[in-house]
């Protein structure tokens, strides 16, 4: 049964890690649903956020894979962890802005920017939100939607 999984890595900053990761996971037939690397303030670690589902004997797998890879410090995952992701859209500013403004409100987010063509909206949210933001906003006619892939942290 293939369950919908998060992974947060901290490797050292090095060279090539982020392909060997990946790899562990394209050698193993599992798609990679949302990537996201960021430094940690320190600069010398980097945190990975992976989204990815699958199967639970191959995914044990894949874990006790990272936990040998020589750049990686740390692997957490755990289904309580708190997820986040930011999307910005392009819309036109023809639209009704106090409609865009209110739905943006709803889901943790405000108009970002505008300029005489196009105004800009940021939301950050659970990914399912999002999800559920896109299909509402899509009455809107935006023009231009991207995502930054999820974050996430574990509560305790």
């Amino acid at each position: 049964m293939k369950k919908r999984r998060v992974v947060s890595v901290t490797v050292l900053n090095e060279h090539s890690v982020l392909s060997r990761i990946s790899g562990l996971f394209a050698g193993r037939g599992y798609n990679i649903e949302s990537l996201t690397v960021a430094p940690l303030p320190d600069r010398e670690l980097s945190r990975i956020t992976i989204v990815t589902s699958g199967d639970e004997k191959v995914f044990e797998q894949i874990i006790k894979q990272l936990h040998k890879l020589i750049p990686v410090l740390s692997v957490i995952e755990d289904d309580d962890m708190l997820e986040k992701e930011t999307l910005l859209a392009k819309i036109s500013i023809n639209e009704a802005l106090g409609d865009i403004d209110v739905l943006c409100k709803a889901y943790n987010g405000k108009i970002a920017n505008a300029n005489d063509k196009y105004i800009i909206v940021v939301v950050t949210d659970k990914p399912s939100r999002l999800d559920n933001f896109i299909k509402a906003l899509k009455r809107f006619k935006p023009k231009e939607i991207v995502r930054s892939g999820v974050i996430a942290i574990e509560r305790y």
